[in-house]
């Protein structure tokens, strides 16, 4: 067994102090991943809650804490334990954090404590496992990617070079005049964790201990999320560089920030080893009007370009008004009535099986039967269901896509003539007709219905229709429709995105832009090409010796061409 695999679940509790990361939840360690997935009992703070609670299992006790985030490991936490359904698990609402812990293990509870950063860096976390080595609860420690390592690399900002060089620790809200001293002195790389509005004093601290005034330093905020932000200057100018960034004076001074000093720190090298920074599509939000479970490889996608994903769905699907017909083609579907069927969307799948366990089927059922899929997605679904499809498009992902490859009737060779096609009540009649033309009977069942999802939160119109989005992904002509008609039209500056050329011209019906056209009607590849998109235009600010921005931070004004590779 590895030495970091878990044993088997023990018969009195057990506690793991875990760190989460700085923020990235890209960062969590395999080792954190799987004591995650067996906690009973998570305590953190709300933010590092929202990194780890995806690996934890459905059911999980939460607890979080509102404790001074300034004043990290001191003070009494509130806190509040809810479950999966959000309701009160019976803990007081302000009890010390130790002892949750320890009577929670005492329970038989395996308790995961997360903490941004490592627990043994960042968190001040020993007090809390000398509590629990004092009561006899056993305990282990998960290291985490230390906020002070892990928010440089992301900056792109080595801590070190080829001829090596002292790299310190220090925290300005806890250091010393002895500390500060010590650091001013050495030649070494400092790493200053702090606040914004308190970066301009520890520069005059460095500065006052010996550091020259021209030494050059980094400074990030948000580091490692699609929020982070850095400035290169020195410990002379840092306060002039915030100023005229306009980030100091703000309402968010107090934002923590690492800060790193040196002149082998490699500052001078940013613009060119800026690789989170500089991804294409950065800091971008961008709106993808599709259900949740539609949206997920897309969001994966786009937040490997940097953006973030808003995902607001268009369209609701509901069971068809009259199910008699499905339940009918189901039934024909184990008797043998079809020599195929074809799956035309992730929601015909998701409908047929719903309708097979309702029956208490499974995917041997389709023994026998050829399936057909519309496209990757829809063979994705089919294989997560048990069932690998025989055909799938070898050109366009689409009905006609589907055709092109679909074998003709053949009386010799195909025993039945049918084909069973559970679609959706509004899909068109391309693929049924081009089936009959080949030679097939075709049952189009009706397996489920799409209507107009209800509009989002007024905060997200308000955003769609205001400029708060950098972009939005049009999927299908219907989308287009749906959003238009639930949430309003796009902003002049949010760049529109299509799947090809029939979705774009629903779009300039409805008075939109299109920036961005798909080479090709794949989801994947109009991420891909609003990726492209967003390089040029970050190329074509520097050339220009423009900042390089978002869409939404651009004034309204020149109009865009589209762009189609």
């Amino acid at each position: 067994m590895s030495p970091t695999t878990l044993p088997a679940p023990p018969e009195h509790g057990h506690v793991t102090f875990l760190g989460a990361g700085p923020g990235d939840p890209g960062l969590l360690t395999l080792r954190a991943v799987e004591a995650l997935a067996n906690a009973d009992v998570l305590v953190a703070e709300q933010d590092v809650l929202d990194v780890v609670r995806t690996h934890a299992r459905q059911g999980v006790a939460e607890v979080h804490t509102d404790a001074d985030p300034s004043l990290p490991g001191t003070g009494t936490p509130q806190l509040t334990v809810v479950d999966g359904a959000s309701t009160t698990a019976g803990v007081p609402a302000i009890r010390d954090a130790g002892h949750l812990l320890m009577e929670a293990a005492r329970g038989g509870r395996r308790v995961v404590r997360a903490v941004s950063g490592d627990p043994g860096l960042d968190a001040y976390a020993a007090e809390e496992m000398l509590a629990c080595a004092s009561a006899g609860v056993p305990f282990e420690v998960v290291p985490g990617v230390a906020t002070a390592v892990g928010v440089p690399a992301y900056a792109g900002v080595p801590l070190r070079d080829a001829e090596g060089a002292d790299v310190r620790f220090v925290d300005a809200r806890t250091a010393s005049d002895r500390c500060w001293t010590e650091v001013g002195a050495s030649d070494g790389t400092v790493v200053v964790s702090t606040t914004l509005d308190s970066v301009a004093a520890a520069a005059g601290e460095l500065v006052s201990a010996g550091r020259k005034p021209d030494t050059p330093l980094t400074v990030t905020v948000g580091g490692t999320t699609t929020r982070q932000r850095t400035w290169t200057a020195t410990l002379g100018t840092i306060a002039q560089t915030l100023k005229q960034a306009k980030a100091l004076p703000s309402p968010e001074g107090g934002r923590p920030v690492i800060a790193v000093v040196g002149e082998r720190s490699a500052a001078a090298q940013r613009d060119r080893l800026a690789w989170f920074e500089s991804k294409p599509l950065f800091g971008w939000k961008v709106l993808v009007p599709r259900t949740k479970e539609q949206a997920a490889s897309l969001s994966d996608q786009l937040r490997s370009y940097g953006a973030v994903p808003h995902e607001v769905p268009t369209i609701a699907v509901e069971p068809p008004r009259t199910p008699q017909q499905m339940e009918r083609a189901v039934k024909g579907l184990v008797t043998g009535r079809y020599e195929w069927i074809a799956f035309t969307s992730v929601n015909a799948v998701k409908a047929v099986r719903e309708k097979f366990e309702e029956y208490g089927l499974d995917a041997r059922a389709f023994a026998g039967i050829k399936v057909a899929a519309v496209g990757d997605q829809t063979a994705a679904a089919l294989i997560a269901f048990g069932v690998k499809p025989d055909l799938v498009p070898s050109g366009e992902q689409s009905a006609a896509g589907l055709l092109e490859d679909w074998p003709p009737y053949d009386p010799v060779f195909d025993p039945i003539d049918r084909v069973f096609l559970p679609r959706a009540d509004i899909a068109t009649e391309t693929l049924v007709a081009g089936l009959i033309e080949l030679g097939w009977e075709v049952d189009d069942v009706t397996a489920y219905r799409t209507v107009r999802a209800s509009p989002p939160p007024a905060e997200t119109r308000e955003a769609i229709k205001g400029g708060g989005f950098d972009a939005v992904l049009f999927t299908s002509s219907s989308t287009v429709r749906n959003l238009v008609g639930i949430a309003g039209k796009p902003h002049n500056v949010t760049v529109i995105a299509c799947i090809g050329p029939a979705t774009a011209k629903t779009a300039e019906e409805h008075g939109l832009r299109v920036d961005v056209m798909a080479p090709e009607p794949s989801v994947h590849k109009l991420a891909e090409a609003l990726a492209d998109f967003g390089t040029r235009r970050r190329a074509a600010a520097i050339d220009a010796g423009d900042p390089v921005t978002r869409p939404s931070e651009r004034r309204p004004g020149a109009r865009r061409r589209r762009s189609t590779t």
